[in-house]
């Protein structure tokens, strides 16, 4: 493949993988065996964001001979073929491991630094050749042919080294940053729960009458019979992926006619509470309070429990207190359905004991979470920003890395 890319320094040059190995070959076909301690034996799904827990890694049956040829060395860069395509890894100090079918080794020679391959491998230049070098439909794959035809900017080895150097030092501030932040999203998140809990399971809350949500509410009530719009009438819909599961708002409601979806969908009015029943959807917060809707109705998707509040509560007070990660993890253990299609049932609503305060109660204990969780919302929000522009920082940094412009 030929890629002349930006124009290189003054020593530099573009050369292919395959001139910069000494070997290329495919992993060892086998099974994975958790019993056997060693040889280690390395699969794609033992390599986790740039790294590998050994301890974990399962072992396999092979004879001597297969494995003097497909034992790992410090210095090894492992690809995945198929699968992640375009997953690597840099062995370090590795214990007595092979590795498998699906990865393809790769040996430096002594011209390149295994570090500076490595970090050419995360950068967008080598990720765009390996988008134009997938081959396969369901089955996505690059072969060891194509990926030795891939190419790289090779500095001499004295720059390899010093750049190599500069870049391990940026990667580790970047993922110490990435923790950092990571850490303080997670704290932050917990506030909403924990706010949740100290008036959901306060001492006051003991007190108050618990009845079963069909008592008070309407669980998927019927549509109304011969509701009637005009057909291309602009109408409110709500697919999954417009509902906001940290601020638990419709981010981004759809406009449908009329008569594309009166029928197939889920129909609700305003101030019903939609309740996501589908797995992962309901463990991720996507519930919410209908409002905003024209004309005060709304479609949606089929993976919707409507809440109706009755006379005795507010719609607030239903979503906040359904929102809570004890209710959605008890909801969790309702699920009927398939793997990967599961479902909390209606009568898991029906029957779910909820506190219920006078009404002017639910609007002051609302009105003082709806303001903290706004405020969760803001400081999440701000945490996630600052974690994007984190992880974009390392496509920058290696671009300028491998331009030569350190």
């Amino acid at each position: 493949m030929k890629n002349n890319g930006p124009s290189l320094p003054d020593g530099w040059k573009r050369i292919q993988v395959k001139d910069i190995c000494s070997k290329i070959d495919y992993g060892y076909t086998a099974k994975a065996n958790p019993v056997l301690r060693e040889p280690k034996f390395l699969r794609i799904t033992d390599i986790q964001d740039g790294n590998v827990n050994w301890d974990e890694t399962p072992g396999c049956e092979i004879d001597p001979e297969t494995e003097k040829k497909k034992k790992l060395q410090s210095g090894d860069i492992v690809f995945a073929r198929t699968g992640s395509v375009g997953k690597s890894y840099l062995i370090e100090d590795p214990p007595r491991a092979v590795f498998a079918s699906y990865l393809i080794r790769l040996q430096i020679r002594e011209i390149a630094i295994p570090e500076y391959v490595y970090h050419f491998f995360q950068s967008n230049d080598y990720w765009q050749q390996i988008g134009l070098n997938i081959r396969g439909g369901v089955q996505a794959n690059v072969n060891a042919t194509r990926l030795g035809n891939l190419t790289l900017p090779l500095p001499p080895l004295s720059e390899q080294k010093r750049i190599a150097a500069i870049l391990n030092d940026h990667m580790a501030d970047i993922a110490r940053a990435r923790t950092a932040a990571e850490a303080q999203l997670e704290a932050i998140e917990a506030l909403s729960a924990a706010y949740l809990r100290e008036t959901f399971k306060s001492n006051e809350a003991k007190e108050w009458r618990w009845p079963q949500l069909k008592e008070i509410t309407e669980i998927n009530p019927r549509r109304p019979r011969g509701l009637k719009r005009p057909e291309a009438a602009p109408t409110t819909f709500v697919p999954m992926p417009s509902v906001d599961g940290t601020s638990g708002n419709i981010s981004d409601p759809l406009e449908r006619p009329f008569e594309e979806i009166k029928k197939g969908y889920t129909y609700f009015e305003e101030n019903d509470v939609l309740f996501a029943k589908i797995t992962p959807c309901m463990q991720n917060g996507k519930h919410v309070i209908a409002r905003n809707l024209i004309d005060g109705i709304g479609f949606g998707t089929t993976e919707f429990h409507v809440i109706r509040p009755g006379d005795e509560v507010i719609p607030e007070w239903i979503h906040l207190y359904i929102r809570q990660p004890s209710i959605l993890n008890e909801a969790a253990t309702h699920f009927t359905g398939s793997v990967g299609q599961q479902r909390v049932p209606s009568y898991f609503l029906e029957n779910l004991a909820i506190p219920l305060p006078p009404l002017s109660e639910q609007k002051r204990i609302t009105a003082i979470l709806n303001d903290r969780m706004a405020d969760i919302t803001c400081a999440c929000t701000a945490i996630r920003e600052k974690l994007e522009t984190i992880n974009q920082l390392p496509s920058a940094i290696l671009r300028k890395a491998f331009n030569g412009e350190f």
